[in-house]
């Protein structure tokens, strides 16, 4: 899941994004009104989180041009300004929740999974075999036991089950995985997938490569009949 963090100051936008990196989230980080819009425009997210008081073009102005180019994407206003009017404003330009700071970040978090689990259109748990995947407390488990996976290999894990029987580039995934600065190539997506198809093996779940293309995620044997 890609997110585009929209906020001005620094210290709040580098707190911030380190969290939801380490949750396993690929944060891209906008400290302009016009640099967000600008991403907005060249790349595809799966989330904003957007600041009404950036400088050079006001929050509200992101949001507005946004919608009026027809995006669906979820959008959590982030701000210190917590009048009942601002909300109002916000919401009634497209807005889908709104935070006021000072935040906790645990409640963020969980905005950030509802939101991303709303536009999906998927559940909190993904069944698929013996492997249950918790998209809230993001983590995986086989018969109640938890999988010992790295945030990247549960983001791998999540952008798959999402696809099933899906044909998934490896560009598709560092899309999805990282964010600017991040540098993570396809050798890396690889060792990443090898290591993440080695802790499936109890699973029945196979992680099916088509060489040059990309990758798939299989059902087990018994969920495919017909």
């Amino acid at each position: 899941m890609r997110i585009l963090l929209a906020e001005d100051d620094r210290i709040i936008a580098d707190g911030l994004s380190r969290s939801l990196r380490k949750a396993g989230y690929a944060v891209d980080c906008a400290y302009t009104g016009i640099d967000a819009d600008t991403a907005l425009m060249t790349n595809v997210y799966d989330l904003v989180i957007l600041d009404l008081g950036l400088p050079k073009l006001p929050g509200l102005d992101v949001l507005r041009r946004l919608r009026a180019r027809k995006s669906s994407t979820p959008v959590l206003i982030l701000t210190a300004l917590d009048g009942i009017d601002d909300r109002v404003k916000g919401l009634d330009l497209g807005a889908d929740d709104y935070m006021a700071k000072p935040f906790e970040l645990p409640e963020l978090e969980a905005r950030v999974r509802a939101l991303s689990r709303r536009s999906s259109g998927t559940a909190r748990l993904i069944q698929c075999g013996l492997l249950t995947f918790d998209q809230t407390d993001r983590c995986a488990m086989v018969d109640g036991e938890m999988l010992d996976l790295s945030a990247r290999e549960l983001g791998l894990l999540e952008i798959l089950l999402s696809r099933t029987k899906r044909l998934v580039s490896k560009d598709q995934l560092v899309d999805h995985l990282c964010g600017w600065g991040e540098e993570v190539s396809h050798n890396a997506i690889e060792v990443y997938i090898h290591r993440l198809r080695k802790k499936l093996e109890a699973t029945g779940v196979n992680i099916t490569t088509v060489r040059g293309l990309g990758y798939y995620l299989e059902k087990p044997a018994e969920e495919t009949r017909p």
